[in-house]
This record gives C-alpha cells, structure tokens and sequence, in this order.
C-alpha cells in the first residue's frame, strides 16, 4: 500500500497492490477541486468534501492504530507522520471527528487526537483554509451527543487556543460562553468542559490585558453555574473558577465573598466530583485569603473533618490536603487544637493500607527476589553535586536538608494517596504541636501496635514513624519498651509489615545511637543487616535505607562490627536486582563516609573494593547506573585513602574520559544541535566529583595521574559551563587539587581566579559556596602572591558575609576564605576589617577546631595587628569567637592573649571591667580561665 497525491482534486489517496501511484506533484488546484477554496472576492467558504476514496484509506489506517500489535501501530505511525505532508490530511481528521456520525466513537475520538497531535506539532503550517475550516468545525460540534467526542472537541479547542490562538480566535470565548446558556445539556456541558480545559492551560493569559480581561465576565458567568441543576456542570463551574485562585486573580477577588458562599452551599453536594472540587476550593483559599476563612473556620474544619472520612477516596485525599495546608499557616495551633480529639483518629484511620493499595503492592506475594526488576520500576536518578561544608562541634557534616526519610514506603503505588498524605499532615502536626499531641496519640497507638490484624498493626507502626521528629521528646520514655517490639516486628511473616518496620525504627536511630551500643545498636544492626538480605525486594530496599540513615548516625560506633556490616552488603551484591543494588551503593558509600579512614584495613578492602570494581568494569560509559556506582566510589576512594591506590588509575583514567567526551559532544551540539543530541551532563558532573574523592582520598599520591592527564585544561572549559552544577563540582575539585598536588595547578590560576571572581554570585548558593571555597585553598598555596588577585574577589566576599538570609554554610566558608586571605596579604584585606568582622565571629563561633579555622582566626588577628581600630566597636564578637576555641596551638593561643591584654590595657582596668560585665558568665569564667583577661 503505497500513498500518491492527486494532482487534479488536490487530495492524496492510498494506492492498493498493482495499482501504480501517479507522481507526486502539487499543481495548482482548479476551483471545482474538492478541497476547500476561498473565493477571493467575497472570502466565501465553500463547503469542503472528502475524498471517498482517501476517507476510506484513513478510516482504515484509524482502525488498525488500534491494533496491540505494536508491529502494525509502528507502521501506522510512520503513514500518519508521512499523511502530514497534505495540506488537507487535517481536514479528513476533523471529518471524521465531527461529520461522521455513523464511525464508532473510539475510532472518531481517535481521529480528534491525531489531530490534536498535528496542531501541537505543525500548527504554524496549516494553511488557513484548514485552519479555519477545524475552528469552525470545533465550535458547531462541541455539542455532540457522544461524552467522548464532546471531551476530545474540548481536547481539540484548548490545544488551538494555546498555540497563541486565542489572540488569533477572537470570537472562541464569547461563543464558549453563549452556549453555556442553551437549553441543550449537551452543549451546555461540551462549552463548560472545553472552557474548563482552556481556564487549566491558559490561566495566565486569561488575567492580562493582552484579551481584554475576559475573566471580567467569565467569572461572575462562572458563578450562576455552581447552583445548576446538573451536577456535571457544578462541577465544571468549580473547577473553572478553581484555576485563579492561587494567582489572586483580580476579577475573583472582586467576587471572593460570593465564591465563598457558594462553596458552603455545595458543600453536601451528592456528586462526589464536585465536593472533590469544593475541598480543593477551600484548601488553596486557605493560603490565599485566610482572612475572608477564618469567621467560618470552626465550620470548615468541622466540614474537612467529614470529607476527609469521604466514601470516595479522591475527595478524603483532596479533603486531607487541608491539614497539610493549615499546618503551615501561624493560626494552626490555636484553631485546631480544640478539634484534635476528632481529628488525630480520623487521620491515623487514613493511614491503612486500602484493599486496592494491597492488590496494587502485591501484598499477598511474600518472596519475589528472583524476579527481575522491570525498567519502569527503577526511579531515574539525579545526581547531588559536591558541596563542601564545614565540621561542626554538635553535628558532624552541616548539610543541605535531606528529604529522604519523607514518607515514601509505598513508591509503586501512585505517587500520593489518602496514606501518605494522613501520614505526611500526621507529621507536620507532630512538629506543630510537639508533646501536646501525645494524649490524642498514645491511645490509640498501644490498639493499634499489638494488634492481631496486620493491616493495622502496620498502620501503628507507620503512625510511630510520622511522630518520631516531632514528638522525640515525649517518647523517650517509651522507647525502651517500643523499640525492642520494633526489632521483633523486623521479622514479622508479612513483607509490608517488616518493610515499613525499617523504616519507622530509621526514624529512631538517633535515640538509639544515643544509648549503651550493647542495649539497642547492636540487636538493631544485627537484624536490619538480615532484613537487607530478605527474601523480599521490598524489605531489602526499605532495610538498605534505613540501615544507611543508621550509619550516618552511628558513624565509628559501627567500627566493631565493620567485617560483619561488610560481609551483609557484599553477599547482597549477589542477590539484589537492578533497583536494589542501586540502593545498596548508596548503603555503601554512607558506610564509607561514616567510619571514614577505618575502613583501610586490607582485609576490608579485600572484601568490598572486587565486586565494586567488578560492576564498574560491566558498566558502559553511556549506563546511567554508573552514577551511583561513582558517588559510592567517590566515598570508598576518600576514606581508604592510600588503600585506594591499586584501583586508582583506571578509575581516575576513565573519570577523565566521561568528562572529555561530554565536553566534546557539548561543543558539537552548540554547534550543530539539529544534527547532535545535548550530552547528559550528570556524566560529568559525577566523574568531576570522583575526582574529588580521589584526589581528597589519595592526596599527594594523585600528583603522577594529574601530571599525565589534561585534567586542567578540562576543568577550564567545566568552570565556565552554563550548567550552575557542573561549574559546582569543577570548584570543588580545583579546591580538592589544590591541597593535593598545588605544583600542577598553579600555572592555571591567572585564567581560574577571574573565573572564580565571576561565581561569587550568591543566587547559585552551592556554586558561590565551593567557588569560595576554592579560593581560600588557594590563598593558603600562594601566599604573598595572591596579592593581584585580592581585587578580583574581597568585595563580594565582604557583600556575601553581610548579606541577610544566607545560608550557614556559605556565610563559614566566606568566613574562613576572608582569614585567609587576610593572613598572606593582611595589608590589602586589613582596611576592610571593620566592614566584615561582626559577622566573621558570630558565622565562626560554632565551627569544629581544625586547620581551616586555625589559619582563618590567624588571618584575623594578623589583621587585627594592622588595623586595630577595625575591630573596637564589635570587641565583644571577637572575644566570643575567640572562646569558642577548645584547644587553639600554642602559637594561636598567644596571638588571642596578646590581642586581648592589648585591648585590656588600652582602655584601663575600670573601663575594661564595665565592658566585660556585659558578657554573659559562661564568656567571662572561659576568658578568664583561658587568657587571664
């Protein structure tokens, strides 16, 4: 079957066997050809009439596009994407949509959808004959009979109108909204539907100025509908007016009391799509006009309370979102404390496992590791790009907020469901209300935990999880009885059971942690370590989770049981699908990063390093599973330090080539992007930070591979790429190469410090954050010869640190870059002290002692040398940070007491003793033990 075009009636048709196609030609078309012709004259439209034969071939076509033989709809998509050549092909589609009544609706609807498909993506080259022919098409059968045909018309409308044609359709809204008046049910609710779908995807041209504001009218039409007698169309009028209120669309605002009264009047309404829409309604009113609410608001939390227990579970879900919402608003506490009693069963009720959850999750099915994992159940992954961050005396690493431990232990089913969202407004007002929920909790929970079903058992033990960061405090003291329970339902016979187990008690670990590691650690690690070798993929990815947030509490007081933990993660190895071992990766890099240089012991290496490097050798370049396999080996690489060295050089050799080669692809596609595809730059930016963990982890042993390799010049091209991420990572490997082997990249640093000057941009917080820092490795290396620089970089430093809102972490390593810089050049930084050094100490004062402290506060005191008048009006800063230090070097320590006495003797012992009764007691007893002052 081959196509051919007619040159005489200007329509294509479909050649059969043995019959040959005329040659493709176009001529110009006669006026008695039956496409559609303007006369013009007049511009009348004649009537445009299809090809019986060509109508035939297309109706064919639809019908074996409906084939699940995926051969056929293959073939059937290259003849429709071939169809397009034909000015009139759409015409046939809208035929067929609208004029054949006698098709089958699926066939007809179908049609509408290629169609809808040809305007997304050729709309611009419809002639406009067609054009106009679909537009009109469109508006005389928006009324058909047919539900499905009418929604695919409404379809067809909204994807013309959001190609830029409502500008081009002037007479689409007013026509639209006449026909909500017809008497004709039909076209009535085709009007309502397609105005619905327009309001959805051209809100924001709806509310300018560009169409004459026709939500002037639209709105208060909107409004008269939501008592119609038809609860479809009720439910189109709320859904309409719906799409402005996030936006506080002006012509809503005007109207906002009677939008409100006519949502209380809905609110028992039989449709349960319309009483879904009402919650909606009230939900985002909540965050834009809480005023206009709060009269009322005993009332609608009375109403949520019983939508929220709505038979129909889109309406409980939209219901639920209200708490979730009202959480975060000031007046949360005070309005819903007295609905708590009420509120808190409902809410844990939500929190089962439906009967459909159950069949969706294959509840019933207990062991299925041997089955492989199909490639839609695998999540794709971003990869996190470096950020250095400073050490400090409470917490370890200071780092960005990490959402893993949101609720998420039911990914496959859909991604949010009454569930989740009960148990996600369980625990923001666990943390609204901290201990005081208890009482409405506690209850409930000693039912539900010891229960002899297990869905609710499971429940309880998810319930135990939501409050865990809000009510820590007041479950201390029941802990020692629920974790030991917690351990034993880790081997419960039901999967879901042990799974969400794991994660509940992951929401503990810092209690744990915090105990005799004999009492709870160590039972705790024995029996996740079983459940990451469960029969259940499930248990494993829930039990590889949680045993990492575990690790990262733990740190070395995993260090005894390090062959044990090792033994577990290798042997899983063995036995995980591809989804899983995706997570044990991540199992493993935490592990690294938590016990750190303990874990270079040959023995350890000699178990972990084969099966990582086994992996890394299957994995071709292009395999997106090398991203995990990097990060985890970027951990191992750091903390085995020389240990790593036997696996180093293929692993930085091909570091170096992923970043050659989506550089290279890069460049010809900013040359050529019709010819070559963008590169995936995660490649990059995950070799970048390899890299880094090499070079942090081996030190001065990199120094040979960075001297054969042209890694400087790759990172030149990486610190100016538009990506924020890829430049992130570039600054923190030069920051990284720059404490390992300096020598190679010094010749570099005239091209890379105005470069880093550039970066200091804190709009792009991580890359300003590791662009600092590299500066201040720098400054260290060069010393006196920073000086040309200094120029290029102080001022925005000194604007960072005193700009309001900025993140810890940037504001520490602003911090210490500007010591450091003013320790090798105290000259050029010292007239600037008074400018920067109150928020220097308060941003310094809760940092771990450690080298980048030390020569920050050296930096400072140098200067302080130079310019002593720079720091008199914020002395009592200084002081404070200098107290914070718990063991300055003795050299340090004598610089502090010289800066102190100094000050002290300057001003006389009265005025000193008045100044120094300002400091709160804990400051002065510190000084006075520490430096005599």
């Amino acid at each position: 079957m081959e196509l051919y075009y007619c040159g005489i009636c200007g329509t294509f048709a479909i050649s059969g066997p043995g019959r040959e196609a005329a040659p493709l030609r176009q001529r110009a078309r006669a006026p008695e050809a039956s496409g559609m012709v303007w006369d013009r004259q007049t511009k009348m439209e004649y009537e445009w009439k299809p090809d019986e034969q060509g109508l035939q071939q297309i109706l064919q076509l639809l019908k074996e596009s409906q084939s699940p033989d995926t051969t056929i709809q293959r073939t059937v998509q290259q003849k429709l994407e071939q169809l397009n050549q034909y000015p009139d092909f759409n015409n046939y589609l809208i035929f067929v949509l609208t004029k054949l009544k006698s098709e089958d609706e699926p066939t007809r609807s179908l049609s509408g959808l290629i169609l809808k498909n040809n305007v997304k993506a050729h709309f611009q080259n419809f002639p406009n004959g067609v054009t106009d022919f679909i537009k009109s098409e469109c508006l005389n059968n928006i009324g058909d009979s047919s539900p499905l045909i009418r929604a695919t018309v409404g379809i067809l409308i909204t994807t013309i109108a959001s190609k830029g044609e409502l500008q081009n359709w002037p007479d689409l809204l007013p026509k639209l909204c006449s026909l909500l008046d017809s008497e004709d049910y039909n076209t009535c609710e085709g009007a309502f539907g397609a105005l619905q779908k327009i309001c959805e995807d051209s809100a924001e041209i709806l509310d300018s100025d560009v169409l004459d504001r026709p939500l002037n009218i639209m709105i208060p039409k909107f409004l008269q509908f939501f008592k119609h007698s038809s609860p479809k169309i009720r439910s189109h009028a709320v859904a309409c007016v719906n799409q402005f209120i996030i936006s506080r669309t002006q012509a809503l605002m005007l109207h906002i009391d009677s939008f409100i009264e006519n949502l209380f009047a809905l609110a028992g309404d039989e449709e349960p799509e319309v009483r879904k829409n009402v919650c909606r309604a009230l939900v985002m009113l909540l965050e834009v006009r809480m005023d206009r609410l709060l009269p009322h608001m005993h009332n609608i939390v009375e109403y949520m309370l019983q939508r929220t227990q709505d038979q129909d579970e889109n309406v409980a879900l939209e219901a639920c979102e209200f708490w979730l919402t009202l959480a975060e608003q000031p007046i949360c506490k005070d309005v819903l404390i007295r609905h708590l009693p009420k509120l808190i069963p409902v809410l844990v009720n939500g929190m089962k496992y439906s009967d459909i959850d159950i069949i969706l999750l294959k509840g019933d099915v207990e062991e299925d590791e041997t089955i492989p994992d199909s490639e839609q159940d695998i999540r794709p992954r971003f990869h996190r790009s470096r950020t250095v961050a400073q050490q400090h005396d409470e917490d370890g690493i200071e780092e960005e907020e990490d959402d893993d431990d949101e609720i998420d232990d039911d990914d496959t089913i859909s991604d949010w469901n009454l569930r989740k969202c009960s148990a996600a407004a369980l625990d923001v007002l666990a943390n609204v209300y901290r201990d005081e929920l208890l009482p409405h909790i506690l209850p409930l929970l000693k039912e539900l935990l010891f229960h002899h079903e297990w869905v609710v058992k499971e429940s309880g033990i998810l319930v135990l999880g939501a409050i865990a960061e809000g009510c820590m405090q007041g479950m201390i003291p029941y802990l020692p009885e629920l974790i030991p329970h917690l351990i034993q339902c880790l081997s419960d016979k039901k999967a879901l059971v042990r799974s969400i187990t794991c994660w509940t008690l992951s929401r503990y670990a810092h209690w744990v942690v915090s105990q005799p590691p004999d009492t709870y650690l160590k039972p705790l690690m024995t029996e996740l370590l079983k459940r990451i070798l469960d029969s259940n993929k499930r248990v494993q990815e829930a039990a590889c989770s949680a045993f990492a947030t575990l690790e990262e509490e733990a740190c070395t007081e995993l260090v005894p049981y390090l062959a044990y933990i090792l033994d577990t993660l290798v042997f899983a190895f063995s036995k995980y699908q591809h989804k899983n071992l995706l997570i044990l990766y991540d199992a493993i890099g935490t592990l690294a990063d938590s016990v750190g240089h303990h874990l270079n012991k040959p023995e350890y290496i000699q178990m972990l390093m084969p099966p990582l490097i086994q992996k890394w050798n299957m994995l071709k370049d292009e395999d997106k599973d090398l991203f995990p396999l990097l990060e985890c080996l970027s951990s191992v690489a750091t903390a085995l330090q020389s240990g790593f060295l036997p696996y180093c050089e293929p692993v930085y050799q091909r570091c170096v080539n992923l970043v050659q080669k989506t550089l290279a692809q890069a460049m010809l596609n900013n040359a050529q992007p019709d010819q070559y595809e963008a590169p995936d730059k995660d490649f990059m930016i995950v070799a970048l930070d390899l890299l880094s963990g090499l070079a942090e982890g081996l030190g001065g042993n990199i120094e040979q591979l960075v001297a054969r390799s042209n890694i400087l010049t790759l990172m030149y091209q990486c610190m100016q790429d538009k990506m924020p991420e890829v430049r992130q990572s570039s600054f923190a490997l030069l920051g990284d190469l720059t404490k390992a082997c300096f020598q190679h990249v010094k010749p570099c640093i005239a091209d890379f410090m105005p470069i880093l000057g550039t970066n200091l941009n804190p709009e792009f917080i991580s890359v300003c954050n590791n662009a600092t820092w590299a500066i201040g490795e720098i400054s260290i290396q060069m010393g006196i010869e920073m000086q040309p620089y200094i120029p290029m970089v102080l001022h925005q430093l000194v604007e960072i640190i005193n700009r309001p809102n900025t993140p810890k972490t940037l504001l520490e390593n602003t911090a210490i870059t500007i010591g450091r810089l003013g320790y090798v050049c105290p000259q050029e930084v010292a007239p600037m002290l008074q400018q920067f050094i109150r928020p220097w100490c308060t941003s310094l004062r809760n940092i771990r002692d450690n080298e980048e402290k030390d020569s920050a506060f050296r930096g400072i005191c140098t200067m302080i040398s130079v310019n002593p008048s720079g720091v008199i009006q914020d002395f009592i800063f200084f002081c404070d940070a200098v107290a914070s230090w718990i063991n300055p070097k003795d050299d340090l320590r004598d610089m502090f007491c010289k800066i102190l006495h100094g000050f002290k003797n300057q001003v006389g012992d009265e005025n000193w003793r008045r100044f120094s009764d300002q400091f709160p007691l804990p400051l002065k007893e510190r000084l006075a033990a520490f430096y005599g002052v």
